[in-house]
């Protein structure tokens, strides 16, 4: 699934969040601390993790490409 963004980087909870995968700022942050989430195929537990176009990011089963809005 592509996740346009208009700015230069996405941090990771906003992400989630963004893509409907989490409801809430605390459950994004919850999954990211458990380990559930991964950035370009490696756990990655910072939620303030910067995501770039061109850069993905996996939870529960579904796969989200960062794209810079045309």
């Amino acid at each position: 699934m592509k996740i346009e963004i208009h700015t230069e980087y996405i941090k990771l909870e906003a992400l989630l969040k963004l893509a409907g995968a989490c409801e809430t700022g605390g459950e994004a942050k919850n999954a990211i601390q458990a380990g559930l989430v991964t950035v370009d195929g490696e756990v990655c537990t910072q939620r303030g993790r910067k995501l770039r176009p061109g850069m993905t990011a996996a939870y529960d089963g579904t796969e989200y490409e960062v794209a810079a809005c045309v």
